[in-house]
């Protein structure tokens, strides 16, 4: 019962963090992580440079975790930090959408 109302509160939080992104911002969202994370990631994103991003490969990461990845990059990595560029809404709607994508 806990863990089915931490993910409900979860999935709330995800959609209240998503809700108000434009059809068109999310498309430029797509095709910043089709060409810019895919350079690193693979342009199918099963890896190359950088680690997969397919759901699989994502299912136990924690969101915030990734979240701050995006914005902040990875020290003595290739990943750069996105936060000039990505908000943290926007950084959580990847995120879901990658996780969600098959």
């Amino acid at each position: 019962m806990w863990k089915a109302g931490l993910l409900l509160t979860f999935s709330f939080a995800v959609a209240a963090e998503t809700e108000n992104l434009t059809p068109e911002r999310q498309q430029v969202l797509l095709t910043m992580l089709k060409n810019d994370c895919g350079a690193c990631h693979g342009l199918t994103l099963k890896g190359g440079l950088g680690p997969p991003l397919l759901s699989k490969a994502l299912t136990d990461k924690s969101d915030k975790m990734l979240v701050n990845t995006i914005l902040q990059g990875r020290d003595g990595t290739a990943m750069p930090s996105w936060k000039k560029l990505i908000s943290k809404q926007e950084a959580f709607w990847l995120i879901h959408h990658l996780k969600n994508s098959k």
